[in-house]
């Protein structure tokens, strides 16, 4: 999507308010740095930054690290064979990927492979991008050097210039979040979201979309991210939620606000796990036997994830 004066001046006052879980599209060339002096660097200590989007070579190398930055932007438009719904990378990988605390590209290129005890095996950074696109974006799993793989690889390595490969590189994930006072609470987050977030992302959770474009993307429902994304655990949908929202103001909200709009947003029905073990039960007691998912729980009434076999992979439409 190209940004035009007249839609960003619409979404000015809108940004200033944004909240949960996702930045907006921005243009594939033109991205801009959030409207606030705080930043979702301020309480992770890092010190790197990612080099200038201007420096990108020229050649045949700098032709696929553009080609990685427009997956992150607009996924649906430049890998739309494998995205199942109407998020975009760089909607949990804020600034393309280049923000501190906001799970970096270059605070992961350095840190694969690793063991991941979602899978139980050690990772190697395909891997990790595969399971985004599985999960995060509900869709197909790009094949092991496929396009698409290669150049998010060559996006992120060209992020970490000059980054020392260390596990525990400053900036890298999510900021922890202090304990929650008070147990998560369905109803105190429908409040904060209602106050903060529902501007953007609409009072359904669907998000905005303008001219076709999805400006401010759905946290749940069919075209959110599905039960087995790493924003279906409360713990790091509030890490992520307070380090980053609402859009451009990092930190404004309480921890005890982020615990509870995490848990409300959390609370809804989405797409079903790709792991489902045939029922709600058993792909808990497999996938998600703790106190940071909600799935196969009840919540507000609704069992969550009671919603049967995950339904057949579609792109989604143009």
């Amino acid at each position: 999507m190209k940004s035009t004066p007249l839609l960003m001046s619409r979404l000015a006052g809108a940004l200033a308010l944004a909240c949960v879980v996702c930045a907006p599209v921005l243009a594939q060339n033109a991205p801009v740095e959030p409207k606030s002096a705080l930043n979702a660097a301020l309480l992770t200590g890092a010190t790197f930054s990612p080099p200038d989007i201007a420096t990108i070579p020229k050649d045949e190398f700098g032709k696929v690290v553009q080609f990685g930055r427009n997956v992150m932007y607009d996924t649906k438009k430049y890998a739309p064979q494998y995205a199942g719904n109407s998020l975009n990378c760089v909607n949990c990988h804020t600034d393309g990927g280049a923000m501190a605390g906001s799970a970096p590209l270059w605070g992961a290129w350095v840190s694969y492979p690793a063991y991941r005890s979602k899978n139980k095996k050690v990772n190697t950074y395909e891997d990790r991008l595969q399971g985004c696109f599985r999960f995060s974006m509900n869709g197909k799993a790009p094949p092991l050097g496929s396009d698409v793989l290669v150049a998010l690889e060559a996006y992120s390595y060209w992020l970490a210039k000059g980054l020392p490969v260390d596990e525990k590189v400053a900036g890298r994930g999510y900021p922890d979040i202090p304990e929650p006072a008070q147990a998560p609470d369905f109803v105190r987050g429908k409040s904060v979201y209602e106050a903060n977030c529902a501007i953007c992302h609409a009072a359904n959770g669907e998000g905005r979309v303008v001219n076709g474009a999805v400006v401010f993307p759905p946290l749940w429902g069919a075209q959110s991210f599905n039960w087995g994304a790493g924003m279906g655990s409360i713990k790091n949908a509030a890490k992520f939620i307070y380090a980053n929202m609402p859009y451009g103001q990092s930190y404004s909200l309480t921890p005890q606000q982020a615990w509870d709009v995490a848990y409300y947003m959390d609370g809804q029905e989405r797409p079903q796990d790709p792991r489902w073990e045939g029922s709600v039960v058993v792909t808990r007691a497999k996938y998600h036997d703790n106190k940071n998912s909600l799935y196969g729980t009840t919540v507000n009434g609704i069992l969550l994830g009671d919603t049967g076999a995950p339904k057949p992979f579609q792109p989604p439409k143009s």
